[in-house]
């Protein structure tokens, strides 16, 4: 093996500077530096796809069912046009893992003061995969219940991830969500 110094390797004018051939390996030792102060591409990753939505306006949800939490348009962050305000599908190439997390806030006016429950959950392919659970029995003085829950999960192309809820009254009344404060998000981890 032999050494080369030098402070500057440039290619022809127009052309590109290729370092090494497919198969070798090119080492940087401990203690060295790499400095870039132009576009890097093929490094590392960016954290995409990433997706976020908030409930765009407060919604009444029926008691004792699960519903599924759509119009999460508010504030929406969408990095591979995978994320349609109520499902995200994983792109074609993008599996791998992936940091998803989720919130609901819940509206009990409408129910009154006779015990309440509300569940947050994470669905993956129209089934659980993560739940946080809230519930008060008789007389109580809070209107107003927010739960979140987070979690990593593999995904694979054209898996889906929904939010879903389930709100339940002891009279039987109904609950509203809010708005800005309900949202479900997620994005890939790299180099996991």
């Amino acid at each position: 093996m032999s050494t080369l110094e030098t402070n500057l390797i440039q290619p022809s004018t127009g052309t590109s500077l290729t370092l090494g051939a497919s198969g070798d390996t090119i080492t940087i030792p401990s203690g060295a530096t790499i400095t870039n102060s132009g576009t890097a591409t093929g490094f590392g990753g960016d954290n995409t796809p990433a997706f976020y939505g908030e409930l765009a306006s407060n919604t009444t949800i029926s008691r004792n069912s699960y519903v599924k939490v759509t119009g999460l348009t508010n504030d929406e962050v969408d990095t591979n046009t995978a994320f349609d305000g109520t499902t995200f599908t994983v792109p074609s190439g993008e599996g791998g893992k992936y940091f998803l997390y989720a919130s609901i806030q819940v509206d009990y006016e409408l129910a009154g003061d006779d015990g309440e429950e509300a569940r947050c959950y994470i669905y993956k392919n129209g089934s659980e995969i993560k739940e946080a659970k809230w519930r008060v029995t008789g007389s109580h003085v809070n209107r107003y219940t927010a739960l979140s829950v987070s979690m990593t999960a593999t995904l694979s192309a054209s898996d889906t991830i929904e939010l879903y809820t389930l709100l339940n009254d002891d009279s039987g009344a109904d609950a509203r969500l809010l708005a800005n404060a309900t949202s479900i998000g997620g994005y890939k981890l790299i180099g996991v």
